[in-house]
């Protein structure tokens, strides 16, 4: 069985006999055009794409590109790349230009052109680049990766972005057209239309949803099938104790669809024809089952991009909430193809480039597109990051909050729920009722890493909050009043739904079954949980 990958160099997948998905039928596909923009989400392959490319260019097809698609097609010659990755550069505006000049005589240098090496803005530096190269008749691509990686660091600093906007305007212009150049790729999270990358008369083919490579980056079912089935098999086995000559193609199916819950449904695709798994979130999850022996079903994205700069600048003056993103959303079409700035890009959008919500239908030439969040482990995602903003100042701690929760008795456990009901602005979450309150105490519970299920469906209902712990099921039924004549009526309608519909009465069966039911007072000075009682 072939060893999981996480790298960004194309050459590893070769050099240790990496499990490597062929992408280079979308690459071909890519490269008819000769200057491409190309937008995803952080994690989603972006450098390792842009990696093929330059391998391909820099030294064709032997001996990487052997048992792929593109061996017996690519018939083009060699070329010198130029590679920008602007994460790798400072956000800093002086140091900037002097890394970026640096880097361009240094290419240059191995052409044997002389490229002037003082600091220069990147404008004047590409320019005197380009006129060296045309000068000698020599034809490059260049690939730039996170273009807009110094425009996010400075959303909250309008100076400084507008600063960098300009300067980086003023780069493309220069690129747009220029005869030397034989391929230009860029890539980004974000598309923002004043960059002029995307402007009136630009030559630079914005591919970001179009359909014939909209799973250029992103793991397709079918091909997790045919490039992972040593892992599906490993992790089917390891869930069910059974061997691996005994697994059906019918559990091979549930195991897929059981993935697809978790880390499918991504959908770049402008026809909505074409959904991917995120690459991240996979690759963890086999390596993962391999290390531990054991199946996870894990975050991943969130602790390594899905809190991308863009997000936290962006949760400094705003506010994001969980019930803005419970069902379908509706933008704008031209909101969703032409964002003019970060400083100004619609919340909706920008979740969207951040990976937050996913393209649920087609991208016409009018009218709106349709967004949702895509999966289970986005929606945990989008979670902790609204639980990291309800709760400022409180600190998240696994084992603390497993300590309490797991081991307290009641009483000390709604203490705990009032001392983080009371560090909440309500004002800043509009009307408060059943639904806000168990939304605010599940954001809690995923911020804090705890095993938590909501609206868990029984025999004969569903328990607004299940927390599952080794030894302990807690189960909590709340209740909303709206002042203290309600709160008994409320309490006990949530001890007879306990005992009625048998919350927590599930397999496995646990040590002990902790139910407790509670009312939240929303009376304006007191905003607490006043009455709670345990059922037997």
């Amino acid at each position: 069985m072939k060893d999981i990958a996480q790298t960004q160099c194309f050459k590893d997948f070769n050099r240790y006999n990496y499990v490597y998905i062929d992408k280079t039928e979308q690459i071909a596909a890519l490269l008819k055009n000769r200057r491409v923009f190309i937008s995803r989400p952080r994690r989603f392959g972006k450098s390792l794409m842009l990696d093929t490319i330059a391998t391909l260019f820099e030294e064709g097809v032997e001996p990487c590109f052997k048992n792929t698609w593109i061996y017996d097609q690519w018939k083009d010659t060699r070329y010198p790349v130029l590679k920008l990755n602007f994460l790798k550069y400072t956000n800093e505006y002086d140091t900037f230009c002097q890394l970026f000049s640096q880097t361009i005589a240094v290419f240059g240098a191995s052409l044997h052109l002389d490229v002037c090496r003082e600091k220069q803005t990147p404008s004047v530096a590409m320019f005197n680049l380009l006129e060296k190269l045309n000068q000698a008749s020599i034809s490059v691509v260049i690939l730039i990766d996170e273009y807009d990686a110094q425009l996010t660091a400075h959303m909250d600093d309008p100076e400084l972005y507008e600063k960098f906007r300009i300067e980086l305007r003023n780069m493309y212009g220069i690129l747009k057209g220029d005869p030397c150049i034989r391929f230009l790729g860029i890539t980004g999270v974000t598309r923002l239309k004043d960059v002029s990358i995307f402007s009136v008369g630009t030559d630079i083919m914005d591919l970001s949803y179009y359909s014939p490579v909209s799973d250029i980056a992103g793991f397709t079912r079918n091909e997790l099938r045919k490039y992972y089935l040593d892992h599906i098999d490993l992790v089917i086995s390891l869930d069910k104790g059974i061997s691996r000559e005994l697994i059906t193609e019918e559990q091979r199916d549930e195991f897929l669809d059981r993935l697809s819950d978790e880390y499918d449904g991504y959908c770049f695709d402008d026809r909505n024809r074409k959904n991917v798994y995120s690459t991240w979130s996979v690759n963890c999850f086999f390596a993962d089952a391999v290390s531990r022996q054991e199946v996870l079903f894990s975050n991943y994205w969130y602790e390594n991009g899905g809190m991308p700069s863009v997000i936290v600048k962006y949760l400094q003056n705003h506010k994001i909430s969980l019930e803005d993103y419970a069902q379908d959303i509706c933008v704008d079409i031209d909101d969703f193809l032409n964002p003019g700035s970060l400083l100004s890009m619609k919340q909706e959008v920008l979740m969207f480039q951040a990976g937050y919500l996913t393209l649920c239908s087609t991208v016409p030439d009018g009218g709106s597109v349709t967004l949702r969040i895509p999966n289970n482990e986005v929606k945990n995602s989008l979670t902790r990051l609204v639980s990291r903003k309800m709760f400022e100042g409180v600190r998240f701690s696994r084992s603390g909050a497993e300590k309490i929760f797991s081991q307290a008795p009641a009483a000390e456990i709604v203490e705990k729920l009032n001392a983080l009901m009371n560090t909440i602005s309500y004002e800043n979450y509009g009307s408060i009722n059943e639904k806000t309150i168990q939304g605010m105490l599940h954001a809690f519970f995923i911020g804090a890493d705890q095993p938590v299920r909501t609206e868990l469906q029984s025999a004969v209902g569903r328990s607004d909050i299940v927390l599952e712990y080794e030894k302990r099921r807690l189960v909590l039924e709340l209740k909303y009043a709206e002042g203290e004549n309600d709160c008994r009526t409320q309490l006990q309608d949530a001890i007879v739904q306990i005992q009625t519909r048998r919350y927590g009465s599930l397999l496995p069966v646990k040590e002990e079954l902790l139910q407790i039911a509670l009312v939240f007072n929303g009376a304006k000075g007191v905003r607490q949980f006043t009455h709670y009682q345990t059922v037997d």
